[in-house]
């Protein structure tokens, strides 16, 4: 047995924790509590060359005498430090202003996610503060050496920033919604630590914040690309970066053409599945009709977070009664459901290690009415049960594997994952009413539609008003709503296209292993497959399925 790449293993996940110290902090290591992310040019120089480094000793390590688990951490190790020296090498940190994901936003929902389970901990959080006020001086840098290469990022996505910052610097220091923590450890002088954090905020935080939005205000805002060209094509290496973002999203090597394309096929199809469903639901077979009343009918719409919540919790307990027969192994982490008012319209945040915290679904109450009551089943099966919870908890408890390889993050894995799940639910029988089940087409609509949106605005020129016009007449989503993840493809530009290409390379890999196997093909089987090495490449993935289920 060769222990090399074992060794190799636990050194890469040292420095992910290093380079990573918030991600360390929610997973439950809090080793690096004071420390916040670097994203500075000489610190982005110093991971690629890390990262370059550490698969190059991985490829070089001989196959022959590795387990076939070994195999599988080689492989992932290869492809993961790879992708990600890729990644960096785009420099899209030029391109930083995210009204969706940036700090801005994402830090406050972090910060109330941050155990503190002694003093050390907390007191810690008062440099990790520090930290963020100089990674905010370091954006407004890296958004400076974007001008001056002649990479500039979506005007919209700049204004919007700059006013989410603005707010945030006229809320009195008192109430900024970073002192909104966890509870602090009893036996504190919790009056002395908070006016700690306050002064913190006042000295570093806001005076970072500031820098930056000055630099996005006065030098970026005014030279920022138009609507027209708000994606990455329209950058002097923008083809480039763009495709490098589509290999590190998907894990696969297909053009923005083939996904194009593959995109608009599943808009076709689903086109059908609507007609068939339509009557029985609306009273229609007419496309553009089913999505107007999925759309404006009251009686499909929520009018409270608190329906939002209890209905999220009854189907993933109605998921989690179901679960024996369709998987072998269950995870030991709960999955909560928690209101918020910002962020995502859903999304996920997984366990920590130390089991200080299970997994929450996060569910956005800020407008109920714009929730589809349709919407929310197939939602909670994605986020929740049998979505990301069961595959990152599963991972999360995996015995005999790197530690790297429970935590680390393929999107094309995770995500095709949580729309296969959606689809899975269906077989399940989990879907309460047809109009339930309507809303497993609604959100494959989306997906699908991200598939021709994304690459529609990075690869093929289009506009943001374009690319708005083109899911509202192919989905039932409602303007509000395409609005928003319209932005979010223009920030995080490939992210969308993980979802549906892994859903359908998932799909592929199980129908190929049941004709490999004819009647001895069992479906605990094969989700055991599926979730038991952790987050996988999906090429790695595939040869995994092949080998066990031959």
């Amino acid at each position: 047995m060769n222990h090399e790449i074992d060794q190799l293993a636990e050194e890469y996940w040292a420095h992910f924790l290093d380079v990573e110290p918030t991600e360390a902090h929610l997973l439950g290591d809090y080793d690096r509590a004071g420390e916040f992310e670097h994203v500075s040019r000489e610190s982005e120089d110093r991971e690629i060359a890390t990262q370059r480094e550490f698969a190059r000793r991985a490829e070089a390590i001989d196959e022959g005498d590795l387990t076939e688990q070994q195999r599988i951490t080689r492989a992932v190790l290869v492809s993961g430090a790879t992708t990600r020296a890729d990644l960096l090498d785009a420099r899209l940190l030029e391109l930083a202003p995210d009204p969706i994901f940036g700090p801005q936003v994402s830090m406050p929902i972090v910060v109330g996610m941050m155990a503190l389970p002694d003093a050390d901990v907390a007191d810690a959080l008062v440099e990790k503060f520090r930290g963020l006020g100089r990674h905010y001086r370091e954006l407004a840098e890296r958004q400076r050496e974007g001008v001056a290469a002649g990479r500039l990022p979506a005007a919209f996505a700049a204004a919007d920033t700059i006013a989410q910052i603005d707010d945030v610097l006229a809320t009195p220091v008192a109430d900024d919604a970073l002192l909104v923590t966890t509870p602090p450890p009893s036996g504190m002088d919790v009056d002395g630590w908070k006016a700690r954090l306050r002064k913190v905020i006042e000295t570093d935080v806001r005076p970072g914040m500031r820098a930056y939005r000055d630099v996005l205000r006065d030098e970026v805002l005014p030279i920022a690309r138009p609507d027209d060209r708000c994606g990455l094509g329209w950058l002097p290496d923008g083809d480039e970066a763009y495709d490098t973002t589509l290999r590190y999203f998907t894990t696969t090597t297909k053009s923005a053409r083939e996904i194009h394309d593959i995109g608009l096929a599943q808009i076709a199809k689903l086109a059908e599945e609507y007609r068939s469903l339509g009557p029985e639901v609306v009273g229609t077979d007419d496309l553009q009709q089913i999505f107007e009343a999925l759309r404006t009918d009251p009686k499909l719409h929520f009018e409270s977070g608190d329906q939002l919540v209890e209905g999220s919790e009854i189907a993933m307990q109605r998921a989690w009664d179901a679960m024996p027969e369709w998987f072998e192994v269950l995870p030991q982490a709960p999955c909560a459901v928690q209101a918020t008012q910002t962020g995502a319209i859903a999304f996920y945040f997984p366990p920590a290690s130390d089991g200080s915290r299970g997994g929450t679904f996060f569910v956005n109450v800020s407008d109920p009415s714009a929730w589809g009551t349709f919407e929310l089943e197939s939602t909670a099966f994605h986020e929740g049960i049998p979505g990301h919870h069961l595959q990152i908890a599963i991972a999360s408890e995996l015995e005999d594997v790197p530690e790297f390889r429970k935590h680390i993050h393929n999107a094309a894995y995770a995500e095709g994952w949580g729309l296969y799940t959606e689809r899975l639910a269906d077989e399940m029988g989990l879907y309460s009413t047809a109009v339930d089940r309507m809303g497993m087409f609604a959100a494959d609509s989306m997906r699908a539609c991200r598939l021709v949106v994304d690459t529609g605005l990075h690869a093929l020129g289009w506009s943001r008003e374009q690319a708005v016009r083109y899911m509202v007449e192919n989905s039932p989503l409602h303007e509000g709503i395409v609005r928003p993840e319209v932005d979010r493809y223009l920030v995080a530009a490939g992210q969308a296209t993980s979802y549906m290409v892994g859903r359908l390379e998932i799909q592929r890999m199980r129908a190929e292993a049941e004709q490999r196997q004819g009647s001895a093909f069992q479906v605990r089987a094969f989700h055991s497959a599926v979730l038991d090495s952790g987050s996988l490449p999906l090429g790695v993935l595939d040869r995994v399925i092949q080998q066990r289920l031959s």
